[in-house]
């Protein structure tokens, strides 16, 4: 078992958003789906008898836990998840499939249908950010264009 976990809370949405997530990342699966009881709900739980309460799946390897619950909580851009991307193409597919809020778009980061933020970077970012004014280009760019560091 892993011993860190990302939970993911989603407003009644989570079967969805690991359907949606699972089709994006080639290497993924769903481990595991349990459901809320039938019974012995509290009153503001009643409408999810039956319904998916958590999922366990993997997308590329890291295990996540997706929580189907109410609208108490919402995803900010203070937690995001790194993508690390061997070349242009593949920065250019997950940008395409995760960036659905272009407003909230920079430097590599964007924010997909559920309000999730992503960081689409090259994975050699960290030597790119050596080069010459690659600070001031980073903070040019929504989506990381490798050849404007070369």
């Amino acid at each position: 078992m892993k011993k860190i976990i990302p939970n993911l809370w989603f407003s009644r949405n989570a079967q969805e958003a690991v359907e949606f997530y699972t089709s994006v990342f080639k290497d993924s699966k769903v481990i595991s789906t349990v459901y809320y009881p039938e019974e012995g709900l509290a009153d503001f739980q009643k409408e999810f008898a039956g319904k998916v309460l958590t999922i366990d799946f993997e997308l590329n390897g890291q295990a996540f836990t997706a929580i189907n619950a109410g609208d108490e909580f919402k995803f900010t851009e203070a937690v995001s998840f790194a993508v690390f991307c061997k070349d242009q193409s593949e920065i250019d597919y997950y940008w395409s499939k995760l960036s659905a809020h272009p407003d909230s778009e920079q430097c590599g980061w964007c924010k997909d249908t559920y309000g999730l933020s992503w960081q689409i970077v090259p994975e050699n970012i960290e030597e790119l950010m050596q080069r010459p004014n690659s600070f001031q280009i980073l903070m040019q760019q929504k989506k990381i264009k490798i050849d404007d560091y070369l």
